[in-house]
């Protein structure tokens, strides 16, 4: 049975930035009802700035960031919040979420609630927490960073595909991915000298987790954490058709890393090489190419999250047997 989570103070008073992206799934609808919303719940003098893609995301965020909120708080999907985390991440900023997106997998992480309304009354009422992000040659990630088969999905994941089925959109993108796939070979190589190299043969995909969901509600693993101080690693290898059905079963509660065609080890910082560069997708992003180190940043956000959230309470099993191993 999971531990009752430890209520916080709810968060004081704050200058408040929105960065709403209405480009996102659900973000045109949202960039209406929000005003009404935030007077709602006392976020009446939240200075709101929409932008209608993630081509003016970036301009936006240094604009807003600049102006020197104490919470900012970014409207999207989890490319959108990436982002802003990449920028608020070792600073005094609090960083608030409302999933707009199709997989929303950060928000889902921290429980954050789907529902607009619910999301921005977290905001005024819910804690705050610390949690890592994953870092890619520097660049941040919150959730998952991986090559293969994901890279071939999210190519497919056209907005109007995203809008017409929201998170059914992963499972029919797979399938036309999985049906183009070129297996490939990479070497995990682990600088701290925590893992022996590992060379892999005959790959679909290789994923370094820094939270715990991904691809619309997936697991990373059955331990994944955000605030954990590690990076959940995994290869799969191409094996059968049976062997793809019988991960496919498991990847909700993450427990496929089990499955004997699967490697799956933590670690803090891991270097993937492959024979030729292949393309990096972070956070749903192609972002980076092979060869590419992957490392997490303890305790980077400073992140609003419900006073009832089980997210970011780990500071302790793992990461204490890590320290200490």
């Amino acid at each position: 049975m999971a531990p009752e989570p430890i209520p916080g103070p709810p968060a004081p008073r704050r200058r408040t930035t929105v960065v709403l992206n209405a480009g996102s799934r659900s973000g045109a609808a949202a960039r209406d009802r929000l005003p009404a919303l935030l007077a709602r719940h006392d976020l009446a003098d939240a200075r709101v700035l929409s932008v209608t893609s993630g081509a003016e995301l970036a301009a936006t965020l240094e604009r807003a960031l600049a102006e020197g909120p104490d919470l900012l708080v970014v409207g999207g999907g989890d490319g959108s919040v990436s982002c802003a985390a990449d920028r608020v991440a070792g600073s005094d900023v609090v960083l608030g979420v409302l999933p707009l997106g199709t997989a929303n997998d950060f928000a889902r992480t921290l429980e954050i609630p789907s529902a607009l309304e619910q999301a921005v009354e977290h905001l005024a009422t819910g804690k705050v927490v610390d949690v890592d992000l994953g870092r890619c040659d520097g660049r941040g990630f919150l959730n998952v960073a991986s090559l293969g088969l994901s890279v071939g999905v999210t190519q497919r994941l056209r907005p109007g595909l995203k809008k017409r089925l929201g998170p059914l959109a992963y499972p029919v993108a797979t399938l036309g991915a999985y049906r183009g796939h070129e297996p490939f070979t990479a070497r995990l190589e682990f600088p701290d000298g925590d893992h022996d190299t590992l060379a892999l043969h005959d790959l679909m995909q290789v994923a370094v987790g820094n939270g715990r969901h991904y691809g619309g509600g997936n697991a990373v693993a059955p331990n994944a954490s955000v605030d954990d101080h590690l990076l959940d690693v995994y290869a799969i290898e191409r094996g059968r058709l049976r062997d793809h059905v019988s991960i496919a079963r498991f990847l909700k509660d993450g427990s496929f890393v089990e499955h004997e065609k699967v490697h799956h080890l933590t670690t803090r910082r891991v270097r993937v090489v492959t024979d030729e560069p292949l393309p990096v997708n972070l956070d749903g992003e192609i972002a980076a190419t092979t060869p590419a180190t992957f490392e997490v940043q303890r305790n980077a956000l400073h992140v609003v999250v419900p006073q009832t959230s089980r997210a970011a309470e780990l500071d302790g099993p793992r990461a204490a047997a890590a320290d200490h191993g």
